[in-house]
């Protein structure tokens, strides 16, 4: 399974509490679409860093790194390169 899908099933299962894989979209905003505040977001970050086995500094808690599941697979794919 993709990162990507990974943290869809997360997402789907953890805050919209559904199995319906239409619901979010790789480019839909999480953050302004209400399906992540700042709580989830942290929640958000706590299951990327167990699942993938990364270390995620303060300053990498951006949204641009988190808002979408695009943006953070793209973000996931850097720190596993880097």
């Amino acid at each position: 399974m993709s990162h990507r899908q990974t943290i869809k099933r997360y997402i789907l299962k953890n805050f919209l509490f559904s199995d319906d894989e239409t619901a979010i979209g790789d480019q839909d905003s999480l953050v302004r679409g209400g399906v992540l505040d700042s709580t989830g977001i942290y929640e958000l970050i706590l299951f990327v860093e167990e699942e993938f086995k990364l270390s995620i500094a303060p300053e990498e808690m951006v949204p641009e790194n988190f808002d979408t599941l695009e943006s953070m697979d793209a973000f996931i794919q850097r720190k596993l390169a880097g």
